[in-house]
């Protein structure tokens, strides 16, 4: 009797917390290491169907640098802790750090980001309560987590260190998926890891211990380039054209060839 009234407690108890929008969730254990995800804009914003003035894929001047995804904190197996805390993510903490954000670590989206535990919001929003919460006690708050991610960002500058090796995004070029992982490898000091699209770089992840020193971010395996596996042999690193200036230029065209035919009923009248 006593078991079966434990058990139709227990059982309330989880009615109640799915209908509550929580859940009871087993402790996450510390992470392992650090990743830094970059993305090549060129790759995503080509695919863009709509603008809107959170998405930095609809500036008036193309992207032609590596932005950052986020910090993420991940297990040696191949796994990550995720949503570690109910840190809600608080703009007002980052005030001073908005600059930054906006010009390096921009949506590349219109729609908003989910997070941990309901509701949707910026995509800083969703790297800091998915993936920042979990990278205590390395990184103690909010602020902390933002402005580590910038330096990071900053002190290795992925995109100089191709364009110093000769890779220049913007002349339309394939390149040795070797060769790329090679010139990261040499610059940063460990094995990155890069994942394509269509055979354009999507990503490209650099890896850190808790310190921030340098590390693979495969560890163990016979190869550098296993950790590339969804990449061709050549990869390219595209341009794209702001979606709003390729509409005026399409509209703008339309014009011009009609522009004589239009005069010249005008004219008639």
């Amino acid at each position: 009797m006593k078991r079966a009234l434990l058990m139709l407690v227990s059982i309330l108890l989880l009615s109640v917390s799915i209908i509550s929008g929580w859940e009871l969730t087993t402790e996450q254990r510390e992470f392992d290491y650090f990743l830094l995800a970059l993305q090549w804009p060129g790759t995503i914003c080509s695919g863009t169907k709509h603008c809107c003035s959170t998405n930095g894929c609809c500036r008036s001047e193309p992207l032609t640098i590596f932005t950052i995804h986020g910090l993420w904190t991940d297990y040696n197996d191949g796994t990550w802790p995720s949503c570690c805390s109910h840190a809600d993510f608080d703009i007002n903490k980052v005030e001073s750090l908005m600059p930054e954000l906006e010009k390096y670590w921009p949506s590349l989206y219109c729609s908003s980001s989910k997070k941990c535990f309901g509701g949707k919001g910026p995509i800083w929003a969703h790297e800091w309560e998915k993936h920042g919460t979990c990278s205590y006690p390395v990184i103690q708050d909010e602020y902390d987590y933002f402005a580590t991610t910038l330096d990071l960002y900053t002190k290795y500058n992925v995109t100089k260190m191709l364009e110093n090796a000769g890779i220049d995004a913007i002349n339309g070029e394939e390149y040795l998926l070797s060769d790329i992982v090679l010139i990261i490898k040499n610059a940063f000091g460990a094995a990155p890891q890069i994942v394509c699209k269509h055979g354009s770089v999507e990503e490209l992840r650099i890896c850190f211990y808790k310190d921030f020193q340098p590390r693979d971010c495969v560890i163990g395996v016979s190869s550098d380039f296993e950790s590339s596996s969804s990449c061709p042999k050549y990869i390219s690193l595209p341009t794209y054209e702001p979606l709003e200036t390729l509409l005026g230029n399409i509209t703008g065209g339309i014009y011009e060839s009609n522009r004589a035919n239009i005069f010249g009923l005008l004219d008639s009248v």
